[in-house]
């Protein structure tokens, strides 16, 4: 529904219920509209399916119900390895879920009309008067139902007709089968998982969505006689209103319930089945006849079979119920109903009036062991009724509140019940554990940022903390004037509820705080804030001194906080689980005085560490023993001991304990080795200033408390305390103190009825610390003569207590305290150990012993759980506690030191449990308990490697037809086994997803993930030993990766083992299977996710691909700015050329990236990064190609010069970057370089790396309040893609970033005060770097102005003569990345010069309408680019060859020659020497027939002695047809001007074939290196959008083909590489670029696609390097090789042989001359040719000369090294110029070889100038 234009009111359900698996009905909603804007309807539903819908009486055909949860797919479900998909698709179907599966538009019959004011409403929904209902989480409440102002629409009626058949999740049919053929047939609700109440009813699932109900239940009159159907709502009477006969079916009946208040359908519950009922009878004693008469109405309902356990079970509810009224108020519904089902998902489900139990709680009157757990798990249930269901939490960090209320009155009714010692150990104990648990590891219990629901692994932690510190709050109100704690506040919050004053009976934190300190006036800033905000408990130490002078005890404090020193280092972490670094508040201290009164003092914590002083108040020493005081308390403990009360009573403070026959009658203190005090220990006690130090003597701190004093000190505590909690902590004590008198101590208090029977139990157990050979284990001693007094009949005095076998006594179990302290001997007495970890032997027979005599049959009690607790304390006393010895002999095998003796116990003990496990299948016992200690006895064995693991052991237990309690417990040691082979895991997934018990179903899918973890701890799955891993890697060269693996936590050292175990993670069963069950429909909520928590820890997930995102934003100006277009030239302007000048064509291939070396006609100048050859006066036509229109006559005048020198210092300018396309210099971008990277690596900037995320960062409102957000990511962003015009432009950014952290976080909290800092840093280094560039600036030159561009009529103004020699061009020509190519048109051969040349020329190449063009007075300075302007000038001029006319028809006359510029280079240097005789003159020049701009590349590695300009010749003796490889045979006289005879050129539609232009030098295509790339990239995220051509309709995007001319992909890319498309890798390259260049054409910067671009062209610069990488050939490395063999062994040339040492060679100066750099020898070059650093001769060749060198530079020519050096010089250049004219022979053998003719292809190259 859409909330915010309607609520609903009213929900009618009408259900007929079948059982055989079926409900069908329907569903009737009253929908209350408040706004004319509502238009369709959204309800959930799942599961159900859907037949009709109406609304307001019309039916509704297209209405749409979609669950999609039950539609998960995967996109291939064989691959196992797509677990993460399915996650992520499930947590996308479950947000889906949140808006509602259900659809229904409201037709146009129903309009939405005006029914006046609010107030007038629909009936039943003013019974919450004043209270406003929430619209959603966390919203403020926009409407209120009552009085509220605005307008009111009339209701209207949706009414959804649905069945539901075997319903997987929210209801549970419980019904008879072949294995369980005597099972009663029940339904009932339950909560299988958070949306469990959309699963069998349409409605709005939300917790804050009320409304009012009825219910109508047709069922079969069969189970008319037993069956209750019980509907369950939030408030108000929800009792059965009348039960009628069916009106068309006589053997159906219908039960009719109504709920006149609101209510959540999360709290609605009903069950139906043949059920026992039970009306708890109301209590009349101590009540008035009308107080009687007005109790709460109770039922409880339970199974045929289970009533005579039902009265012992819920009798006490009724004293409960009385308790919560007269405490909480009164009961906030009208009935209470208790039913106990089968196969509950959970122990309890509770809901309004109703509380839905396991019948495993149901126990007779023979029980012990469950009244305690049953009595405290149904107390809570009642409880729940206030706080739970009556008042729910505001928002889901409310929830610590609304369940600790709960749990805190339930310990209230727990103490009335069973008393206050029992309810202040239980709280000791669960502090205890709260101690254990919050030590870095939890949460907060309220974290008011968290929107989501707690998470269920904390849950637990949070309902176990959450009464604790109501606890300690009640203990400071009460604490604050006349405040009584929280038994006035509570009170008030639940008459509120009641009362309709708080509204939706919603609380929060902030009102139960208000009203706490509105009721006792006590601020309680501090204490939320540590103790409700905070997380982490703190641990005192104290250390008491008395001081005489001051007669003051001065007691030290420190505090420690773990959870706080765990994550100080980590901030993030720190944020977020915000532990405490400091608690501060009140503790009491009492000292018991000499005179035995107590006096409690106030300790102020305010400092982690403290001294306190104390007064002390008693003015005279400690009384002594002598005295009177002493023999009257001596008195009245003889008066105590003869059975005088009245005196015992008189004299309070007599020790407990005196009188004791034990310790009274020597000959027993002897007979028990009772052990006094010593005479120096008297003198101590009898010095000491005071009994004993209390130190929290209120309870008011969740603290670990460390206190040392004396022993006896201790003792007194134990002795004279009657406080139950400081009786525990004095054994906890003096457990750490073993000692005899310890042990007799704790032997008198088990023995001492006067103790509470948990004191005793603790002291029993604290006996095993002094059951060690340093005290003569007099503890065990004392253990067992407790056991036998307790067990056996009077033995002989002289018995040895340890040689002689007892039967025991039969059992008796009517005093219950002994009971308990029986059960604490028996778990004592196992954990006594001797020195090599094992039991003695005696006590393993003596436990034996008590199972084969035990004897129950005249014990009115069970001894089923006593039972158990010995086969369990057999089990432990069986098993070693010490580790097993392994070493390198015993790694596999843990050494077996089982004696003979302990071979035979072992036999026995297991006789002795396999015959009760045999007892109990004939005899069961409680819920068979016995069968499943018995199961956990053999676990334990073979844990302990004491019997063989063998699943077989406990398959039989986990069959279908066995008691749940048991099938649990086999599992459970099935999984302890090697489950995972083939067939058992065949049958556990089988149980996962077929096995009809949900219970069942679950325990097994979450312990499959568990045991794996376990199995590999343990070492079941064993990973690869260390020594395996180093000999492979010694063998594989990875050692690299061995430290990596070395790095790696143990986790994932484990998870590894297990994905590697061949039985686990590489099993194709568990491959097979664990797919089908996640994407089962029907699959159980927990079951699907432990499969995906199975398969994540098993398998290795594949990176699911990106969404396939397209974004298409209007284009936008490129930041870049494109080069001028040619000016043109002014008409009539003859321009003459002294040859036939060859046409020069731009080869673009369509879809090609790579620039031409000369600009196409019709398109802007090509990148200014390259070698401009600009002849003045072009004027370029209209087509693709140069032509020349008429025969022009000759000119003796040579070319221009080729390059000014002027702009020479602008070539050795960086490239202007795409940082800088905004008009940034280079200063400020390297001082932003600079200060983005401190900041991103500075210590406080942690949250300002990333964007502010609302949801991770739990700042919903963020953008709410932050208008402009902006974090250092962003700005790094910007920095790269040139957003930035200046520095200044930058530092407001980052003025932005703080500002906005100031403004959205308060003063001093945590990223307030990073933010502080990180400015302060901020400031500080821009300041530094500020300074630095503006004095850079100062010094900077003024670099010279580009040459202007003349208008369009003015003439061409020809350039400067200025004479370049040849030597001086390469230093002018900039490095370019990339090795562009060069298409060539060559014409016919002809003289230079000459007339008919041209005529030649113009008859091959007919004359093309010229295009009006621009004149430039001179070509344009030369432009460095980093290669990133290369994308828009391709792109354009893409977009000009498209624009242009049809290709001329003489396009086939001309032959096209790519040429790659390295090559060309290479070809020039090659016959350099030839060329430098004359250097060049130039003259002025005159116009001459423009082919068109001609831009050559730079080279990739230029060098002075490659690159060489050829000079026009101006003069040709004769025409030569070709000139094929014929360069070289003209080496004495000047070579003719290349050109080629006519050959037909491929027309563009032909021209993919891109074999008729590959370049002569350029590199073969490898397919195999190509498709790898591809693959590499394809594999990317960022690559999806990538994968396949745009398609302008799916992808939102109609104009993409209009702004991109030359479309690209890396599918068309695979298809092309599979067909055969390249034959260069350099056509490859190119593609791969025009895919970036297109998507950054078409959008604009900083957006998604070309930051996708961005990350895919880095991981593509990667790998293009790696398939680039060049080499020497193998046969050329080889000769190499061998060459380097002879030279280092020829004795000639030892001196070369090893590096210089200058400190052997006695010459310390010789670096100095000769730099380490480089230094060279032929050790050094040998190594560097092994592991190909050479990528050709000519390399290798350069660090030998470069050896020669540094050996002549250093000794001289004339010197004796000098002279050697030279003919080593010979020789290598003799070796050289062998290895060099081998290729060549080979080439010609193999013309066909791309590879081959490289010296004919090299003789092609073309000098150009």
């Amino acid at each position: 529904m859409q909330r915010e234009h309607a609520r609903k009111g009213h929900q009618k359900v009408v259900l007929e219920i079948d059982f055989s698996g079926l409900l069908f009905g329907y569903t009737e909603l009253t929908i209350v509209p408040t706004s004319k804007e509502l238009k369709t309807i959204f309800l959930h539903s799942r599961q159900c399916n859907v037949t009709a819908v109406q609304v307001g009486g019309y039916n509704v055909q297209d209405w749409a119900c979609y669950d999609p949860l039950s539609n998960v797919v995967s996109s291939d479900i064989t691959d196992c390895h797509r677990h993460p998909e399915l996650k992520r698709k499930l947590y996308a179907s479950f947000a889906e879920c949140d808006e509602g599966e259900l659809a229904i538009p409201i037709p146009r019959q129903v309009s939405v009309k005006s029914a006046g004011q609010a107030g007038a409403g629909v009936a039943g929904i003013n019974s919450e008067a004043g209270t406003p209902e929430p619209q959603a989480l966390g919203q403020a409440l926009s409407q209120v139902q009552h009085g509220a102002s605005g307008p009111e629409f009339s209701p209207i009626q949706v009414r959804i007709t649905y069945s539901l058949r075997n319903p997987v999740e929210g209801f549970q049919f419980v019904l008879p089968n072949d294995a369980y053929p005597y099972r009663i047939p029940h339904a009932y609700t339950t909560p299988s998982s958070p949306d469990a109440a959309r699963c069998w009813v349409p409605c709005l699932d939300n917790l804050w969505e009320k409304c009012t109900w009825e219910f109508e239940f047709v069922v079969s009159k069969s189970l008319e006689d037993n069956s209750e159907e019980m509907d369950v709502d939030r408030r108000g009477r929800g009792e059965l209103v009348e039960k009628i006969a069916h009106p068309n079916n006589p053997n159906k009946v219908i039960y009719l319930f109504s709920q006149p208040v609101l209510t959540s359908v999360q709290h609605i519950a009903f069950a139906a089945g043949p059920f026992v009922v039970y009306p708890i009878p109301t209590e009349v004693a101590g009540l008035t006849e009308e107080s009687a008469g007005s109790q709460t109405l109770m039922h409880a309902f339970c199974l045929p079979g289970f009533d005579a356990s039902l009265p012992h079970t819920v009798s006490f509810l009724r004293s409960a119920m009385n308790f919560y009224s007269t405490e909480c108020g009164s009961y906030p519904f009208g009935s209470y109903k208790l039913v106990f089902v089968d196969e509950l998902s959970s122990q309890r489900f509770d809901s309004a009036t109703l509380t839905v139990v396991s019948s495993d709680l149901l126990h007779g009157e023979d029980a012990i062991d469950q009244v305690f757990e049953s009595r405290q798990i149904l107390l809570h249930g009642l409880a729940c009724q206030w706080a739970g269901v009556n008042i729910i939490p505001k928002n889901w960090s409310d929830m610590w509140l609304v369940n600790g209320l709960g749990l805190y009155i339930a310990g209230l009714c727990l103490r009335k019940l069973l008393g206050n010692n029992e309810y202040r150990f239980r709280l000791k104990k669960d502090m205890d554990r709260v101690l254990e648990l919050d030590n870095g590891s939890m949460p907060p219990i309220c974290q008011p940022s968290n929107m989501e629901p707690p998470d269920p692994s904390t849950l637990p932690f949070i309902n176990l903390k959450a009464p604790l510190v109501l606890h300690i709050l009640d203990r400071r109100l009460g604490k604050s004037g006349t405040s009584l704690g929280l038994s006035r506040v509570l009170p008030k919050v639940f008459l509120s509820a009641i009362s309709g004053e708080m509204p939706q009976n919603c609380l929060s934190t902030h009102s139960f705080l208000r009203t706490c300190r509105k009721v006792s006036g006590t601020d309680l800033r501090s204490f939320v804030e540590q103790w409700i905000h905070g997380s982490g408990c703190p641990q005192f130490s104290f250390l008491a001194t008395f001081n005489r002078k001051k007669m003051a005890v001065e007691i030290q404090m420190r505090q420690e906080c773990p959870a706080h020193l765990i994550h100080q280092s980590d901030p993030l972490t720190s944020s977020h689980l915000k532990p405490v670094p400091f608690f501060e508040g009140q503790m009491t201290v009492r000292i018991h005085e000499a005179d035995g009164t107590p006096y409690e003092h106030v300790l102020d914590v305010l400092a982690p560490i403290k001294r306190f002083e104390v007064p002390f108040n008693t003015k005279y020493k400690r009384v002594r023993r002598n005295t009177k005081r002493y023999i009257a308390r001596q008195a009245a403990a003889q008066a105590a001991a003869e059975g005088d009360t009245e005196a015992a009573e008189a004299m309070g403070m007599v020790d407990m304990g005196f009188g004791l026959e034990v310790w009274e009658n020597e000959d027993e203190r002897e007979r028990w080795k009772v052990t006094d005090w010593t005479e120096d220990e008297e003198q101590a006690m009898a010095g000491a200033t005071y009994e004993w130090i209390r130190m929290d003597a209120d309870f008011e701190w969740i603290a670990k408390i460390q206190f040392e004093q004396a022993d006896y000190m201790w003792v007194s505590q134990l002795q004279r305390d009657r406080d139950v909690v400081a009786q525990v902590e004095a054994v906890q004590a003096l457990a750490r103190l073993p000692t005899p008198i310890v042990s007799s101590t704790l032997t008198k208090t088990v023995l001492v009825t006067n103790y509470f029977f948990r004191v005793r139990c603790e002291a029993a157990l604290a006996l095993v610390s002094c059951a060690s050979r340093r005290v003569d284990f007099v503890g065990l001693f004392h253990l067992f003569k407790l056991f036998m007094r307790y067990c056996y009949e009077p033995e002989d005095a002289n018995q040895d207590l340890f040689s002689h076998k007892y039967v025991p006594r039969p059992n008796d179990f009517s005093d219950l305290t002994e009971y308990f302290l029986r059960k604490a001997l028996v778990n004592a007495i196992s954990q006594v150990r001797l020195e090599n970890g094992k039991t003695p032997p005696q006590i393993r027979q003596f436990f034996i012993d008590q199972l084969r005599y035990n004897d129950n049959t005249t014990n009115s009690f069970s001894d089923a759980y006593y039972i158990c607790t010995l086969i369990t304390a057999l089990a432990c006393s069986t098993i070693s506690t010490a580790a097993p010895e392994q070493g390198e002999l015993t790694r596999s095998e843990p050494k077996n030191d089982q004696s003979a003796e302990d071979i035979q116990l072992l036999q026995a003990a297991i006789v002795e449990v396999e015959r009760y496990w045999s007892m109990d299948r004939l005899i069961p016992s409680v819920h068979n308990i016995v069968t499943v200690a018995t199961l956990e006895f053999h676990v334990m064995l073979s844990m302990a490697n004491l019997v063989p693991s063998d699943p077989k052991v406990f398959l039989t237990s986990t069959r279908e037809g066995n008691a749940t309690q048991v099938r649990l417990a086999g599992f459970d040691g099935l999984f302890l086994t090697k489950w995972y082979m083939p067939k058992v895991m065949h049958y556990i997934f089988a149980i996962i997803a077929n096995d009809p018990s949900r219970v069942v179903r679950r325990h097994v899918a979450r312990n499959v993930c568990e045991s794996l973890a376990l199995l590999a701890t343990i070492g079941e799955i064993k990973q690869m030993s260390k020594e395996a891993e180093s000999l492979l890697i010694e063998e594989d060269g990875s050692v690299p990766d061995k430290a990596k693996e070395s790095k790696k936590t143990e986790t994932e050292m484990m998870i590894r083992a297990i994905r590697k175990d061949k039985e686990v993670g590489k099993s194709e069963v568990l491959r097979e299977c664990v797919m089908p069950v996640i994407l089962d429909p029907k699959a159980d909520y927990e079951v699907r996710w432990c499969m995906l928590k199975l398969a994540d820890l098993a398998v290795r997930g594949v990176d699911e691909p990106s969404p396939k995102v397209t974004i298409h934003l209007p284009p936008t100006p490129a930041t870049e700015a494109p080069p001028p277009l040619p000016l043109p030239a002014p008409p009539g302007i003859k321009i003459a050329s002294r040859a036939a000048t060859p046409q020069i064509k731009i080869g673009v291939r369509k879809g090609s990236l790579v620039i031409p070396s000369a600009s196409t006609p019709g398109s802007v100048t090509p990148t200014t990064s390259k070698l401009r050859f600009a002849l003045p006066g072009a004027a370029p036509s209209a087509t693709s190609e140069q032509v020349v229109p008429k025969p022009q006559p000759e000119f003796k005048a040579p070319l221009p010069p080729v390059l000014k020198p002027a702009p020479v210092p602008k070539r050795k300018e960086k490239p202007v970057s795409k940082a800088q396309s905004k008009g940034m210099g280079v200063a400020d971008l390297k001082a932003c370089q600079t200060a983005l990277k401190r900041l991103n690596s500075f210590k406080h900037s942690a949250i300002f790396l990333q964007p502010v995320d609302p949801i991770r960062d739990k700042a919903p409102n963020y953008f709410e309040v932050i208008k402009n957000p902006m974090d250092l990511k962003t700005m790094g962003a910007k920095l790269q893609n040139g957003l930035y015009r200046n520095r200044q432009d930058f530092e407001a950014d980052f003025r932005l970033m703080i500002q906005n952290c100031k403004t959205f976080n308060p003063p001093n909290t945590y990223a307030y005060n990073e933010s502080v800092v990180l400015e302060a840093h901020f400031d500080k280094l821009w300041t530094k770097i500020i300074t630095t560039v503006e004095t850079a600036e100062k010094a900077a030159p003024v670099p010279p102005k580009p040459a202007s561009v003349s208008g369009p009529s003015r003439p061409l103004s020809p350039p400067s003569t200025v004479p370049v020699k040849e030597e001086s061009v390469p230093a002018q020509v900039p490095q370019h990345s990339a090795a562009p190519k060069l298409k060539l048109k060559l014409g016919s051969s002809q003289p230079a010069g000459s007339a008919e040349g041209s005529k030649a020329a113009a008859k091959a190449k007919p004359a093309q309408k010229p295009r009006k063009s621009k004149a430039t007075d001179m070509p344009p300075p030369p432009y460095i680019d980093d290669g990133s302007h290369d994308l828009l000038q391709e792109v354009i001029a893409m977009e000009e060859l498209e624009k242009s006319p049809s290709k001329p028809s003489s396009s086939k006359s001309r032959k096209v020659v790519e040429l790659d510029a390295d090559d060309e280079l290479l070809s020039l240097a090659s016959d350099a020497p030839e060329r430098r005789a004359a250097p060049e003159q130039h003259h002025s020049p005159v116009p001459t027939p423009p082919p068109t701009n001609v831009v050559v590349p730079a080279p990739r590695k230029p060098t002075p002695s490659q690159l060489k300009v050829k000079k026009p010749l101006e003069k040709v003796a004769q025409p030569s047809p070709s000139v094929k490889g014929k360069e070289k045979e003209k080496s004495t006289g000047p070579p003719a001007p290349l050109v080629s005879t006519p050959t037909p050129t491929p027309t563009p539609s032909k021209f993919k074939k891109s074999s008729s232009s590959t370049p002569a030098t350029t590199t073969p295509i490898n397919e195999k290196k190509c498709k790898e790339v591809l693959k590499n990239l394809l594999k990317l995220p960022q690559a999806v959008i990538f994968a396949r051509p745009v398609d302008p309709h799916m992808d939102g995007c109609p104009t993409y083909y209009d702004e991109i001319k030359n479309p690209m992909d890396l599918g068309t890319m695979g298809l092309r590489l599979g067909q055969g498309y390249y034959s260069t890798m350099e056509q490859f390259a190119s593609d791969v670029e025009l895919i970036f260049a297109n998507c950054r054409q078409f959008n604009p910067p900083t957006t998604g696609p070309t930051l996708w671009a961005d990350a895919v062209e880095k991981v593509f610069r990667k790998e293009w390097t790696k398939a680039m990488e060049k080499k020497l050939a193998f046969q050329e490395k080889r000769s190499l090789q061998t060459i380097m063999t002879k030279l280092a062994t020829d004795i000639n040339w030892f001196v070369f042989r090893d590096p210089v040492d200058p400190v052997a060679l006695g010459i310390p100066m010789y670096h100095d001359i000769i730099p380490k750099r480089d230094a060279r020898d032929l050790r050094t070059i040998r190594s560097k040719l092994d592991t190909d650093k050479y990528e050709s001769i000519e390399a290798w060749e350069a660090d030998m000369e470069l050896m020669i060198h540094n050996a002549i530079k250093f000794n001289g020519l004339e010197s004796e090294i000098g002279q050697i050096a030279v003919r080593l010089r010979s020789k290598v250049r003799e070796e050289a110029n062998r290895l060099r004219s081998q290729p060549s022979q080979q080439n010609k053998k193999r013309p066909g070889d791309p590879k081959a003719g490289s010296s004919q292809q090299n003789a092609k190259k073309i000098k150009l100038i």
